[in-house]
């Protein structure tokens, strides 16, 4: 079995057909899915998607995109929120710098804010990072300082350096659909040589559709491509990259194992 370890299916592109998405997947041999918030108007929704599917689980946060719309979030919202039983990961947070929609102060601000409930809640908090990697080192490191956190890169898509400062710190690496583009030789390299016990698989679906679905929605379905292709590139077969993915998963997502 295979976990979708990063989807948005309140997105456009997936919801319109939703059931249909899920039934594609799971005949993929997908077995659960992990919804993604990426605001707070859209907790609710995501919730209510992961209480009607027994093998979908929520995660609530504010992406770095939305950071400016929410900066006077405080960290009772997101406590209040993540008591849903099917909540099970915080974010996606984290900061953005490539796109610059919220102000980098408010991302980090509010990146931190996630961080303490991360640690009040012990659930994981799912980061997102583009051209940001100095500065999300640097807080994952002062934060870990006063208080370790589990925690998770989204679609990494960083250096092989900040990759391993981060496996320094303790955390996951999740690896999306460009792994399997034909220009992603450094972070094929990457994904050959990760740590066994780090490392996830996930689509960020409705985007980033793996080889051979390049152009298309991306869906869930498609984990199954990306796990081919991590581990045709670690030697494996994809049963035995399946399993120790989806064991990571429930690893690092101790309230879906419970």
């Amino acid at each position: 079995m295979l976990i979708d370890s990063h989807c948005h299916l309140e997105y456009k592109g997936l919801v319109e057909d939703r059931e249909g998405v899920l039934a594609r997947a799971r005949a993929a041999g997908v077995g659960g899915f992990l919804n993604i918030s990426t605001r707070q108007s859209e907790w609710q929704a995501v919730v209510d998607t992961a209480a009607r599917e027994p093998d979908v689980w929520a995660s609530v946060g504010i992406h770095p995109h939305e950071s400016d719309a929410h900066a006077d979030l405080g960290e009772a919202a997101l406590l209040a929120a993540a008591e849903h039983p099917k909540v099970i990961g915080i974010g996606e947070t984290g900061l953005d710098y490539y796109y610059d929609k919220s102000d980098r102060q408010v991302q980090q601000a509010l990146f931190r804010t996630h961080i303490r409930v991360a640690r009040q809640t012990g659930l994981p908090i799912i980061i997102h990072t583009r051209d940001a990697e100095e500065d999300t080192a640097r807080i994952i490191e002062d934060e870990m300082e006063q208080g370790a956190f589990p925690a998770l890169i989204h679609c990494f898509t960083a250096s092989a350096e900040f990759g391993r400062r981060m496996l320094a710190q303790g955390l996951t690496i999740s690896l999306s659909g460009i792994v399997t583009f034909k220009n992603a030789k450094d972070l094929q390299a990457v994904a050959a040589e990760l740590p066994e016990d780090r490392m996830l698989v996930e689509t960020d679906a409705p985007f980033l559709a793996p080889v051979p679905h390049r152009g298309r929605t991306c869906e869930p379905a498609f984990t199954a491509d990306t796990a081919r292709v991590v581990a045709q590139l670690r030697g494996v077969d994809v049963e035995s990259l399946s399993a120790t993915t989806t064991r990571n998963f429930f690893k690092l997502f101790t309230k879906a194992a419970a």
